[in-house]
Parts: structure tokens; sequence; C-alpha cells
């Protein structure tokens, strides 16, 4: 089937148009351009603030003026994964989608669904002339899942809407009333390099699924730099070893899927047994939930300069020491996330160290004790810690008059009630409430899997559902 007659049609329409924008996060020059092009060319209001979100005003429809006016909003950047087997460049490239059975896919990378389907599913609002709804504000924030900075830097007073419809959830039977705060841990430090004086291994781990560091950081997913970070600490057992370099994962906010290192050993094959036998005991763990691990440990005539025994350890012992997974569940919200991080990126090259750290938490104090366990363990190594892009959680509210609105028109729609939840990932709801403490909130969307890994897939009749769920919402907006 193509992409073009997937029914709503007018969604997967203004979906592949966005789809054909690069838009990675903090690269939104063109896809800023393209939205607000898109407002001017259907007559509205439309305008960019200073950090670049977007804002474009539709009056009520006939009948509607009477309503609270509404904004309804998501985010136009879209995490970048692709598969080391594929060729494509997130900064030139659209994405190239297909269809397979019930699910829309990307061709070895990352959708864009997340949140491509709530940006295409306003434009679609926007365009209709026979959609009823009241005065209405679209807000496309930029770089939410890297800093939130579009979310961060949108000012008091810019908006005028009475309630937040943020279309940013991906499960379609979920309204979201909460979220999680988070915090960018960053451990760096320079290490002077000597020649490597003994044999070289190459360690590869690949094959993992990935995944989103909030919503899937308590499925038990293999991270491939805790998994890289184990087989070198086994090393350590028997001999010394000098890290020549280290690549592992990529962006905050995915569980890494990949990791390898050059280490130089004073004996390979010791070094390679020791480690193939921890190997053995790590496949047999994740081979329920991730069947497609993979782990190489051979030798290696690749080398390079290599920093220090001593310097190796210490990175050895901190990767080993760093806390990677579920902190804490809440203890009021029932099983809900409240606290995690995920090490998201190893890097070492030259000398140079990074380890790069997202930390969440839907309570503040929880949030910065994570953070602070983090910066204990990197600054007993003689690391440098620095912490950035804090955001605050989204506090729910289950008695709000929208969410009591939208639990009943789905109930009615649909048959069943919905789940009204509070979620582990991050949701640019928080940040704006803190702004406009009157407004009210809620999230919701359709089902998504996969999101932020190469796997994401947008479900067809989930869309349709929301779809319709939400011109009904739109159509029963509360009176002023």
């Amino acid at each position: 089937m193509e992409l073009s007659n997937i029914e709503p049609q007018i969604i997967w329409k203004n979906f592949s148009k966005l789809n054909a924008v690069p838009r990675p996060s903090k690269k939104e020059e063109r896809v800023i351009a393209f939205i607000k092009g898109f407002g001017e060319n259907l007559g509205l209001e439309t305008t960019v603030d200073e950090v670049g979100n977007v804002i474009i005003r539709k009056p009520a429809t006939a009948g509607m003026e009477n309503r609270k006016s509404i904004v309804i909003q998501s985010h136009l950047d879209m995490v970048c994964q692709k598969n080391s087997d594929t060729n494509f460049d997130f900064d030139t490239e659209g994405i190239k989608m297909e269809v397979d059975g019930d699910w829309v896919k990307a061709k070895g990378t990352t959708l864009g669904a997340d949140n491509g389907l709530g940006v295409a599913t306003i434009m679609s609002i926007l365009e209709s002339s026979d959609i009823p709804h009241p005065a209405m504000e679209a807000l496309f924030t930029i770089d939410e899942e890297t800093g939130m900075t579009g979310a961060l830097g949108l000012k008091p007073g810019q908006l005028t809407g009475e309630i937040l419809l943020n279309l940013d959830t991906e499960e379609d039977d979920e309204i979201d009333i909460g979220c999680a705060g988070g915090v960018d841990v960053t451990i760096t430090q320079n290490y002077g390099t000597e020649a490597a004086n003994g044999q070289i291994v190459r360690i590869e781990v690949k094959g993992l699924q990935g995944g989103h560091s909030g919503m899937d950081i308590h499925k038990g997913f293999g991270n491939s730099n805790i998994i890289l970070g184990r087989l070198l600490y086994k090393g350590l057992e028997k001999q010394n070893i000098q890290l020549i370099s280290v690549d592992g994962g990529g962006l905050r906010n995915a569980i890494p899927r990949e990791a390898a290192a050059l280490v130089s050993v004073r004996n390979a094959q010791e070094f390679i047994e020791a480690a193939t036998v921890l190997k053995k005991e790590i496949l047999e763990e994740f081979a329920t939930v991730e069947p497609g691990i993979h782990i190489n440990i051979e030798n290696s005539t690749t080398s390079d300069k290599a920093i220090s025994e001593q310097d190796s350890k210490k990175i050895i012992l901190t990767l080993k020491s760093l806390h990677n997974g579920v902190y804490r569940m809440s203890p009021d919200v029932k099983d809900l996330v409240e606290a995690s991080n995920n090490v998201a990126r190893v890097e070492l090259k030259g000398g140079e160290l990074k380890i790069l750290n997202l930390t969440r938490s839907s309570v503040d104090s929880s949030k910065y004790s994570v953070a602070e366990q983090l910066k204990s363990v990197a600054e007993l190594a003689g690391m440098n810690v620095e912490f950035s892009g804090s955001y605050p959680g989204w506090k729910p509210k289950p008695g709000s008059e929208i969410v009591q609105l939208m639990e009943k028109i789905y109930t009615e729609k649909f048959g069943e009630k919905p789940h009204v939840v509070a979620c582990h990932a991050g949701l640019e709801c928080g940040i704006i409430g803190a702004n406009y403490p009157e407004m009210e909130m809620v999230s919701f969307g359709p089902t998504i899997r996969g999101a932020h890994s190469p796997d994401e897939k947008a479900n067809i009749p989930s869309a349709q559902k929301f779809w319709s769920f939400t011109k009904d919402i739109l159509a029963n907006i509360p009176l002023k």
C-alpha cells in the first residue's frame, strides 16, 4: 500500500511533506521555514519567536466562538538514529518511509513519528474547512529532544489559550497528565597519551534494541556502554589495560545500541579468553529481551596512541560504577518510574573523554540525588562534571475539566475507559506550565513503537483512532 492511500489521508499527506524536510534537533532552520510558509500560505497569522518556535493562530469556526481557547502543540525536531549499515545523512535527506502491514516504518532510520505525527495532525486541522474548533494557537516548538530549549525559551504572554493539548504521547489509550523532568550530566577529562605497549584487542557490542531512555528505561533493554564496561572490567581482573579509543552510543535520550573499544593488553589471548567467558554469560542474560545482540572480541592490528594504564583503570572503574537504568519507582503512582539515568554516550578519542548522561525524575529532589551520585563517582576518579539543561516535571491534576471531558469522550466513543497516567518521558507541558500556571494541560497521541531507534514505527489503525478522537475533543471544548 502506498502511504498516500492510507486513511486518514490528510494526516499521512502532511506527515510525508514534513518528513521530506530534514529536521535534526538544533538544526531546525529548514523545518521552521517550512511550517512558517505553511501558515502564511493559509492566510493565517504566523509568527516565529526569538528561539525559533512557530505560532499559527486560527479563529474559531462558526458557532464555537464562546468556547475556551486552546493551544495545540507538538515539537518540530526529531531524534536522528540509524543502523550502522544504513547510508543516510539526516542533515540533507528526507526520511524514506514504507508501509509494513498495519505499520509505517522508515528504511534503517528513525521514522520521526515522534513528534511528526502530532505536527501533521495540527497542520491538518489548520488547513481544514470542515472541522469545528474553538479559537486556537498552533504551537510548534523546537529542540524538544536535546534540551527542550524551544519550550524553555517560550516567554510569558506569547500565548492566550486556556487549554493546552500536547500531541506527544505514544499510546492511543492513554491520557497523560504528568511527566518527568530531567538534567544533562556531562563527564569530561583530558588525558595524556603514550605509545601502546601491548597487543591490540577490539571489542564491539551491537544489535541491541535501543529505544526511548524514558519510556523504555524499565524494560531491561541492554545498554551497549554498560555491557562494554563490564567486558573491560573483566579484563582488569588479570592484567592492566591501556585504552586507545571508545565509541559508544549517541544521543542522550536514546538507549545506546552499539559500542566499540580498542585496547592494548599485555596478553591478548588471556584477555580474550576471560572476556569470552563473560560474553557467554551476557548473551544468556539478554537472550529473551535482546535476541539480536552480538559481541565481538578479537585481535586487531589497528592502533593509535593510548592513555596510561592508571588513567585507563579510572575510566573503566567509573564506567562500571555509574548508575544506569531505573533508580527509584514512584511510591505514589503505580508502575511509574520516578527516577532513572541513561549512560547515553561514551567517547574517548586522542585522550579526550566524554560521558553523556540524561537523568530523569518526576521529583526534583530524586533527580538531583541521581545526578549527584554520578558526580560523586566521576569526581572520585578525578573527572570534571557539569549539570546543564535542567527542566521541570509536570505535576498531575487528574480532576481538571479537560481531563474529565476527554475521559468521557473516549469511554463513549471506544467502549472502554482510557488509562489516565503520568509518564517517565520529558514532555514540554511542565516547562510551558511554569509560565502559564492557569492553563489546563493534557497530552495524548497515536501508538508509536520503538521511538528514538531505527525500529520506530507508527500504527496505522491507531492514527485513524487518534484523528477521530482529536476531532471530537475539538468539537466539545468547554464553554468559557
